[in-house]
C-alpha cells in the first residue's frame, strides 16, 4: 500500500469513541477510594472510575451495535480524568489497567474484528511529565531545558500565569519544544512503540499546533513503515485540506464542518444556543435542504476523494454537547443527524452512550457515566442506530460508492450513492411539512426501500418522490 493513501479499511469502518474513565468499570481490577458515584453528575476532576476491563467486558455489545472500530481518548499515566495531561507515555493508566490488561484489550478487539485508534496527545505534556518536573527541581542546570519553552527562572508551574508556554495557557499543560531533537525522537519512539504493541492507528490532538518542519511527515513513514494499513486522523476542526491533500501528514480529519451543517438542518433554530456561542464548528442558523445540500458538496469539494472517504463523521464527542442535547431532546432530529450520517461519505463516529440517548451540556456535562441499566436507554434511538450501521454494512455503495447531490428544491436534501453494482437513493425531509419534488431523470424502475417511508416512481423520464415531515428515506433503484 502506498504510504500517500489512506488505509481503505476506514471507509468501511463505523467508530465507537471511549472516554475510558465513563463507560464503563469492571469490579476485576481494584479501584481506589475517593470515587465518584458513577451515576453522580460528572465534575470537572473527579473520577468515576471506568477501565480498560469494563470495555473488554462490553465488546459483545458494541458488536452487537455494529461497531467495527475503537478511538480511545487517552489511556496513558495522567494527572486527569481525560488523560491530556500525560505523565508517562508508555505507561497504561493504573486507574486504568496495565500492559496485560491492554493486550487483553487488543486481544478481543482484533478476534471480533475491532480496530484499536489511540489518542496521541503530542504537543503538551502534564506538570507530571518526568522532564518537566525535573527542570521545575533544577532550573536552568536540568538536562531537559530545552524539552519546553521556559521564559525565566525558577519555572512557575502553579502559578495563575505561567512563565512558559502552555496550551490555551494553561499551567497543568506546558508546551512541548518539539524543535529539540531529543523531543521529537522521544515522540516518533512513542508512536512506534504501541504500534508494536498492537495499535491500529492514532487521532492526533491539536496537531495543527505542531508547526516544526517535518514533524508530521516523519510521523507518518514511521508509522506505516511498522503498519502500512495505519490510520492516522487529525483533530481539526475547520479545513483541513492544507494538512491532508497531499497525502504525507494526516489520512483525514475529525469531520466537525459536517457536525455542524448536520445540525442545522436537522435541529436549526431549535438548537440551544448558549450551547454554541463559542464552538469552533458552523451551526448556523437554521439550513433549509439546498442550503445544507450545497454545504456538503462544497464539503466534499475540499478534499482528495480517498481523504473523503477516511474523515472521521461525527456527531458529538467529548468536546462538544451531546447531539441529543443540541438537538433539544428532539430524537426524531436526531434520527435524521443519524441517517445522514450513515449515508454519507468517510467513516462514521459515535460518542459512548448517544445511540441509547445520552444527554449533556459542555464539558463536563457531556462525559456522564453510561448508564447499563437497560430500562434508562432510549430503545427507539438505539434501535436506529443499529438498523442504519447495518444498512450501511450490507451496501457498499454506501461507504465508498460515488455522491451526486440531486437538485430537487428547497425542501429535501437528496442523494444519491452509487457503484458498479447498485445505486442508492436518500432522503432527508427535516422541515414539519411533507414534500415532493421531481428529478429530471429517470432513476430506475424498480425501487425497494431500505429504511423509512416515502413515495417514490418514474414515468421513464422522470422521478418523482414524496417524503413525510421530518423523516429519512433510503431506497435502492434498480434498473
Amino acid at each position: 500500500m502506498s504510504l500517500d493513501k489512506p488505509p481503505a479499511w476506514v471507509a468501511d469502518a463505523v467508530f465507537y469513541q471511549i472516554f475510558p474513565d465513563r463507560f464503563a468499570s469492571s469490579d476485576q481490577w481494584e479501584q481506589p477510594p475517593n470515587l465518584e458515584p458513577w451515576a453522580a453528575p460528572p465534575t470537572h476532576h473527579g473520577y468515576k472510575g471506568g477501565n480498560l476491563l469494563g470495555v473488554i467486558e462490553h465488546l459483545d455489545y458494541l458488536v452487537d451495535l455494529g461497531i467495527n472500530a475503537l478511538y480511545f481518548n487517552p489511556i496513558f499515566a495522567s494527572g486527569s480524568n481525560h488523560r491530556y495531561h500525560a505523565w508517562d507515555y508508555y505507561r497504561i493508566d493504573p486507574l486504568l489497567g496495565d500492559d496485560d490488561i491492554f493486550d487483553q484489550l487488543i486481544t478481543a478487539c482484533h478476534d471480533r474484528d475491532i480496530r484499536v485508534v489511540l489518542d496521541g496527545v503530542f504537543n503538551h505534556t502534564g506538570r507530571g511529565f518526568f522532564q518537566f518536573s525535573d527542570v521545575v527541581e533544577s532550573g536552568q542546570q536540568s538536562p531537559y531545558v530545552d524539552w519546553y519553552h521556559f521564559h525565566s527562572f525558577p519555572v512557575d508551574a502553579f502559578g495563575r500565569t505561567p512563565n512558559y508556554d502552555a496550551w490555551w495557557g494553561m499551567p497543568a499543560l506546558p508546551k512541548l519544544n518539539t524543535g529539540t531533537p531529543h523531543v521529537r525522537e522521544y515522540l516518533m519512539q512513542v508512536a512506534e512503540y504501541w504500534m508494536t504493541r498492537g495499535i491500529d492507528g492514532w487521532r492526533l490532538d491539536v496537531p495543527q499546533e505542531i508547526t516544526t518542519p517535518g514533524f508530521w511527515e516523519e510521523f507518518r513513514e514511521r508509522v506505516r513503515a511498522i503498519n502500512p494499513e495505519a490510520y492516522i486522523v487529525a483533530e481539526i476542526w475547520e479545513d483541513a485540506s492544507n494538512w491532508i491533500s497531499s497525502g504525507d501528514q494526516f489520512d483525514g480529519t475529525m469531520n466537525y464542518l459536517f457536525t455542524g451543517y448536520t445540525l442545522a438542518f436537522v435541529a436549526g433554530d431549535s438548537i440551544p444556543r448558549h450551547l454554541t456561542t463559542d464552538l469552533n464548528y458552523p451551526l448556523h442558523p437554521a439550513l433549509d435542504g439546498q442550503s445544507f445540500s450545497d454545504a456538503m458538496s462544497n464539503l466534499i469539494g475540499l478534499y482528495p476523494w480517498s481523504a473523503t472517504l477516511a474523515n472521521l463523521n461525527l456527531l458529538d464527542s467529548h468536546d462538544v454537547p451531546r447531539v441529543l442535547t443540541l438537538c433539544a431532546d428532539d430524537p426524531i432530529a436526531v434520527e435524521l443527524a443519524v441517517a445522514i450520517q450513515m449515508t454519507f461519505p468517510g467513516a462514521p463516529s459515535i460518542y459512548y452512550g448517544s445511540e441509547v440517548g445520552l444527554t449533556g451540556g459542555r464539558d463536563p456535562e457531556n462525559r456522564s457515566g453510561f448508564d447499563w441499566d437497560e430500562d434508562s436507554w432510549n430503545r427507539a434511538t438505539l434501535e436506529t442506530h443499529r438498523s442504519l450501521i447495518q444498512l450501511r454494512h450490507d451496501h457498499r455503495a454506501l461507504r465508498t460508492g460515488s455522491y451526486r447531490a440531486l437538485p430537487v428544491g428547497p425542501e429535501l436534501y437528496v442523494i444519491e450513492r452509487a457503484n458498479e453494482t447498485e445505486r442508492i437513493l436518500v432522503a432527508v425531509n427535516a422541515s414539519h411539512t411533507a414534500h415532493s419534488a421531481t428529478v429530471q431523470e429517470a432513476m430506475g424502475t424498480t425501487f425497494t426501500t431500505l429504511y423509512g417511508d416515502g413515495g417514490i416512481s418514474s414515468d421513464g423520464v422522470t422521478t418523482r418522490l414524496a417524503v413525510a415531515p421530518r423523516t429519512a428515506v433510503i431506497w435502492r433503484v434498480e434498473s
